[in-house]
């Protein structure tokens, strides 16, 4: 319980050091960005406020990836229809949060919407696809939940394949090129006027926060099988008031 509590700080930590690379101009909270007390969170234990906050997390640095994506990228929230890149980066976040392809892609899900989106063939939004695949990828290996509680079992092999998936995306979205040599998307930019690695940071703190709750989860489960057998060694006697 002592090692879930410590890595709950270490999230919070993360996410407020994170701040410190943020772009010039760019504000943050001088405070971790935590919840208000809820009777929801009476049903979930530490490590459930753990996942369920890497989770909220996550969702956040896509996001964030999103909204970079598409100013970098202008021709592709126009794709969607909406009357500004405002509209467009709202409509993403709706689709983000529940993780939900593109009208176009209805009916795909996590890896088969990554896939379409890194086609150079794909004449669709595909920020909104690659972002969209890369949310139903992540909830989808949460069970397809976005808030745990105690019934809750998790699998760490599927957490942790999706963090391999957004290593993966993420290489090919810096790498796969269209069929004239430009780039799928602009992202990440190093030349002499101009050095941007912020889609970098948010893709390594994707991976980063995916890896931890792999971990955890198999440790959460050993701890268990231990514990119960510890108490058994040592006839450890329940306390009665």
């Amino acid at each position: 319980m002592k090692r879930i509590r410590m890595c709950t700080a270490i999230l919070f930590t993360a996410a407020a050091l994170g701040g410190c690379a943020l772009p010039q101009g760019a504000t943050v909270s001088s405070r971790p960005s935590t919840e208000e007390l809820s009777i929801e969170q009476f049903a979930q234990t530490d490590f459930n406020r753990t996942v369920s906050v890497a989770m909220r997390d996550n969702l956040e640095s896509l996001a964030r990836l999103l909204e970079k994506l598409y100013r970098r990228n202008p021709a592709e929230w126009r794709k969607t229809g909406a009357p500004d890149i405002e509209a467009a980066i709202e409509q993403g976040r709706k689709a983000i949060r529940e993780g939900r392809a593109p009208p176009e892609l209805a009916g795909l899900r996590d890896i088969e919407i990554l896939s379409v989106a890194l086609d150079p063939n794909y004449r669709g939004d595909r920020v909104g696809a690659f972002v969209a695949g890369m949310a139903s990828t992540i909830i989808n290996a949460h069970d397809g939940k976005t808030r745990f509680y105690v019934t809750d079992v998790l699998n760490a092999q599927h957490v942790y394949n999706a963090a391999r998936n957004v290593e993966i995306a993420a290489w090919l979205l810096a790498s796969k090129r269209l069929g004239d040599g430009r780039p799928l998307l602009l992202a990440n930019e190093i030349s002499d006027g101009a050095t941007n690695l912020s889609f970098e940071r948010e893709f390594g703190q994707l991976i980063g926060r995916l890896d931890l709750i792999a971990n955890l989860l198999d440790e959460n489960l050993r701890r268990v099988g231990i514990n119960y057998m510890q108490g058994l060694l040592f006839f450890n006697f329940l306390p009665v008031r």
